[in-house]
């Protein structure tokens, strides 16, 4: 049986079928009907073709998409709108049907995506590590939110003001108890002090140098937090905290007229650095004649180094606490201390000057330092004299260079956020950046008094507990260097700004009748007060000191004990629990 093509119409008049056709393409064949012509669609070549001849398409469907895709047909001949086709019945049945939801049959997962559809993951098998790890965040946030309400509470009950709002009120309580028949004379806010630039005009001279220094062990350049060191104590060496008043040279230079205005170096950095101050202090100033001194009290907050003072987080109120602003301050300076002689190289060779240490005695066993009793030219009629500290001197290109050198203290890195024995070596600019945010003002003052003595560099040392429950036991992860006006211009010091807050008090002062009083920073604001008090104010006043090292309650095998023997110790005092049945069982076993 042979396939008949039917009647080919032929346009002698141009290309493409005639306008009628001539007869049926299709006959019929066996009764079945055959469409009498086939629809054409006419298309432009902008149009996209995607079949030849397409047969199965939904009309509805079609119509909806061809007016949502701007009028594009998919097929020159659709057959589906041909009224004599067969499906032209097919297609009114459907025309009549309506789905309820148009959207197109979702495609099925097969082709070049599945290639990037993954298989969801099995459930794993939690261990303890992982567990240990979703505990460790759990407390991470809860001591961040709680940490967060409480600065919330904080800022709402009226605090001093951010960033020293954030502090607890064992540090909102004022240096000195200020009495009722003390006078208030002026209240000068920080943000005068900002405002305020003096040059001073001529260089500082020195008129002269007492003590001896010793100079400073290069290796512990190469301290790192893998080859750490242990911070040894040196209770045979004498470390002196002298006021102005009390400083037999300074008593001389007033009396041969040197100067008319005399301090020291803890004393003019408290007041260069005033503005970057949270923590209450204070000091005494006296006039006598035409002259001015400028003392501190005995066990003043200025003979303590403060920790975390200028950071966001507070610290334990409790005063008997190991991380409390007490006990951290106590602690920092007894670490400055045995810092800035161990890293001497102790073999007896020091450098004198011109007259030996002022406050030791005869054979007494002292720290290297060395006092420089500078005197600067503020104006016409007024010097000023202070007394200024070095602590070594090293040999740069040929010549002796004086240093200074303090140390940082790191007493438990969940506080600062950042872990010093794995920032230290590899974050060296992120531990600086975390310690100029939270000491703020002591790093300051240390670079404030390494200027005024002339310091051409000045050493830090990054010191960490043993362990952050052990704040007897500590080690030397690292000491750095810096130049210090790179030092100063890196931390926003200006020498201008400084000297004209110098210069400011020194003149409200000198309007002053004879007499004494005190400048007290205000423990809950910005702010400064001049008090009036009388001429027997702080001299019988009675101070606690701390108990000697040798008396305070030591850990546990803290002496004659390795290391691994002090963690040991100090983990058992963390974990009551833990250290109490580790007793009982020592208990029993000596028993048997």
């Amino acid at each position: 049986m042979g396939f008949d093509v039917g009647v080919v119409p032929f346009n002698p008049d141009g290309w493409g079928p005639p306008e009628t056709p001539a007869g049926p393409l299709l006959v019929k064949q066996d009764g079945a009907a055959h469409p009498a012509n086939i629809p054409f669609a006419p298309f432009s070549r902008s149009e996209k073709l995607g079949r030849v001849a397409d047969w199965s398409r939904n009309p509805n469907f079609s119509a909806n998409a061809s007016r949502s895709a701007g009028g594009t047909r998919d097929a020159v001949f659709d057959f589906a709108l041909d009224e004599s086709s067969a499906l032209s019945g097919a297609a009114a049945d459907d025309s009549s049907f309506r789905l309820v939801d148009g959207k197109p049959p979702p495609r099925p997962k097969f082709g070049p995506r599945w290639r990037f559809q993954q298989r969801p993951q099995l459930p794993q098998r939690r261990d303890e590590e992982v567990e240990a790890r979703k505990r460790e965040a759990e407390k991470e946030r809860a001591r961040r939110d709680r940490l967060y309400h409480m600065n919330r509470r904080s800022a709402y009950a009226g605090g001093p003001g951010f960033p020293g709002s954030r502090r607890d009120t064992s540090n909102q309580k004022s240096s000195v108890d200020i009495q009722p028949e003390w006078t208030m004379l002026d209240q000068i806010p920080f943000s005068t002090f900002s405002k305020l630039s003096f040059a001073v005009p001529d260089p500082p001279e020195d008129l002269l140098i007492c003590g001896a220094l010793e100079f400073y062990d290069r290796n512990f350049d190469r301290v790192n937090p893998k080859n750490e060191r242990r911070l040894e104590r040196f209770k045979s060496r004498n470390f002196f905290k002298i006021t102005t008043t009390d400083d037999p040279v300074i008593r001389r230079l007033a009396a041969d007229d040197k100067a008319t205005v005399f301090a020291t170096d803890a004393i003019l950095s408290a007041l260069m650095c005033a503005p970057r101050s949270v923590y209450s202090w204070d000091i005494v100033i006296q006039r006598v004649g035409n002259k001015l001194f400028f003392d501190k009290r005995d066990g003043s907050q200025l003979d303590l180094l403060s920790v975390n003072e200028t950071s966001q987080d507070p610290l334990p109120e409790a005063k008997e606490d190991i991380n409390s602003a007490y006990s951290l301050a106590m602690e920092a300076t007894y670490i400055n201390q045995n810092f800035s002689q161990q890293v001497l190289v102790r073999d007896g060779n020091k450098v004198t000057f011109d007259e030996p240490n002022p406050f030791a005695s005869e054979g007494e066993e002292v720290a290297s330092v060395a006092y420089r009793y500078r005197r600067w030219k503020l104006d016409e009629n007024t010097h000023l004299v202070a007394r200024c500290e070095v602590h070594s001197v090293t040999e740069v290109k040929g010549q002796q260079t004086f240093m200074t050198l303090n140390a940082l203290n790191e007493f438990d890195p969940k506080y600062s956020g950042v872990d010093w024995r794995q920032k230290l070596e590899t974050q060296r600019g992120a531990v600086l950046a975390t310690e100029l945010k939270n000491n703020a003002n002591k790093l300051a003052k240390w670079t404030a008094q390494a200027l005024l003595a002339g310091a051409d560099l000045m050493k830090l040392g990054y010191v960490s507990r043993v362990h952050p429950r052990d704040h007897f036991n500590h080690v030397i992860l690292g000491v750095i260097g810096y130049k210090l006006k790179d030092f100063a211009s890196q931390i926003n010091l200006n020498t201008s700004n400084m000297w004209g807050i110098v210069k400011s008090i020194v003149d409200l002062c000198m309007k002053l009748n004879e007499g004494k009083y005190v400048l007290v920073k205000d423990p809950a604001k910005p702010q400064v007060r001049i008090y009036e008090v009388p001429a027997d104010a702080f001299e019988n006043e009675y101070v606690e000191e701390p108990l000697p090292e040798e008396e305070q309650v030591q850990p546990p095998a803290e002496k004659d004990a390795t290391a691994d023997a002090m963690d040991a110790a100090a983990e058992a005092e963390a974990n009551a629990a833990a250290g109490a049945a580790e007793g009982e069982k020592d208990t029993d076993a000596s028993a048997v």
